[in-house]
């Protein structure tokens, strides 16, 4: 039997009218010969009833903070409120469903509150459900350990929930299910243009997640990509292909990558500090990379776009995190310079291995637009260039326009 694991996020679910839309998704996909197994988020969003976020703040409006054990007691409630509306919507039809918590789907986490890891996963009641013919509809987002507490998986898990869901039982194929088309080439907001990719690789994907753009949770495409399972992104309004993530296994039949441009998409994100530290004697014996490196990390503070220099040291830190370097840097004698307002902008693209002049052709259109790059760094799949927050939506559609990203099929 075929088993194709279907995620639906809370807009998804939203309304009884959108709870119909998705059993017609689930009732497809019975009708073209898979098992659908079915997860599903929390209704809707902030200020909705039982989204997560309200649900958080009704946790903590009594004035005293909830434990994290606590609050994923209460947050959980959000999903499973959600997996028992849509397994009636389905019985509503002409299928029997039942609706099962994450724990009761067999997911085993440690006990690590709010953002809990994964142990292992017991599909057996899953099977059970299938072998009667029952589709299984499971509130994602969470599990629970092994003293059998309730815990979460961190924000965007239910993405996870069906990932590792869909490795347990083989599944032929996961489908997320949104309020867009697909995967873009850039945020339309910024890019007007921007288009729906026909097909992504795993490893762009992630990329696209660390530069900046909210796609899909990276641990749901560590699973998949580990499993060689295809990721579907499809929109629950429409009937639009969507966007294939796959590494084109040729022994799966699903759409292979048509495009043949070098570029895949344009990522951007904001709030990031550059940080300029001099080494000009001034912190003393404090004054090597080894100890520079070891009391920023010993802070907690995550730096990236590093560029060591003997003479100074380049890189960049998140806004919220500003006052704490500055605190550390003072406390040790550093002389340093930080610039506030930045944005990271990056290409990205899994063909851009080994082919030149791609930076050259980045920095030149950047320029024309009498944009300053401050900084760069690259990988074999990503280029990235800061600069002033001011000039982001222009350096986005500057590059999208220069790659050609516009009319990617």
């Amino acid at each position: 039997m075929k088993i194709l694991v279907q995620k639906f996020g809370g807009t998804s679910v939203s309304t009884q009218e959108r709870r119909d839309m998705v059993a017609d998704k689930i009732e497809k996909a019975l009708k073209n010969g898979f098992f659908p197994v079915v997860v599903v988020s929390a209704i809707g969003r902030n200020g909705d009833p039982y989204a997560t976020d309200t649900l958080i703040k009704l946790g903590n409006s009594i004035g005293v903070k909830s434990s994290p054990r606590e609050m994923d007691l209460l947050i959980s409630c959000g999903e499973i409120i959600s997996c028992v509306m849509l397994a009636n919507t389905i019985k509503k039809g002409k299928h029997d469903s039942k609706a099962l918590t994450g724990g009761q789907a067999g997911i085993i986490t440690d006990e690590n509150f709010g953002d809990a890891e994964v142990i292992n996963v017991d599909p057996q009641n899953i099977y059970d459900s299938i072998k009667k013919n029952v589709i299984p509809v499971i509130a994602g987002f969470q599990g629970k350990s092994e003293k059998g507490e309730i815990t979460t998986l961190g924000r965007g898990g239910s993405d996870v929930t069906a990932a590792i869901i869909a490795e347990a039982l083989n599944a032929e194929a996961i489908e997320i299910y949104t309020d867009v088309e697909g995967i873009m080439t850039a945020d339309p907001s910024i890019v007007p243009n921007a288009t729906v990719m026909d097909t992504i690789y795993y490893n762009e994907v992630f990329q696209m997640a660390e530069y900046g753009s909210k796609v899909i949770h990276p641990r749901a495409v560590e699973v998949a990509m580990r499993s060689s399972i295809p990721l579907i992104i499809k929109n629950t309004l429409t009937d639009s292909a969507g966007t294939l993530i796959t590494n084109c296994d040729k022994n799966r039949k699903y759409r292979h990558d048509k495009n043949n441009k070098i570029l895949t998409a344009i990522a951007q994100v904001s709030g990031r500090v550059r940080a300029r530290i001099v080494f000009d004697g001034s912190a003393g014996e404090y004054e090597n990379d080894k100890h520079l490196f070891s009391i920023i990390a010993s802070e907690g503070i995550s730096i990236d776009m590093i560029n060591v220099n003997p003479d100074f040291k380049l890189f960049i830190i998140e806004d919220s995190n500003k006052e704490k370097l500055e605190k550390v840097l003072e406390r040790h004698g550093y002389n340093y310079e930080l610039k506030p307002d930045c944005s990271k902008v990056t290409i990205i693209g899994n063909k851009m291995r080994g082919i030149p002049g791609v930076m050259a052709k980045a920095i030149s259109a950047l320029a024309s637009k009498n944009i300053e790059v401050l900084q760069t760094s690259d990988s074999h799949t990503t280029i990235s260039c800061l600069i002033e927050s001011s000039y982001t939506n222009e350096a986005v559609n500057a590059l999208h326009q220069e790659f050609g990203l516009g009319n990617i099929g």
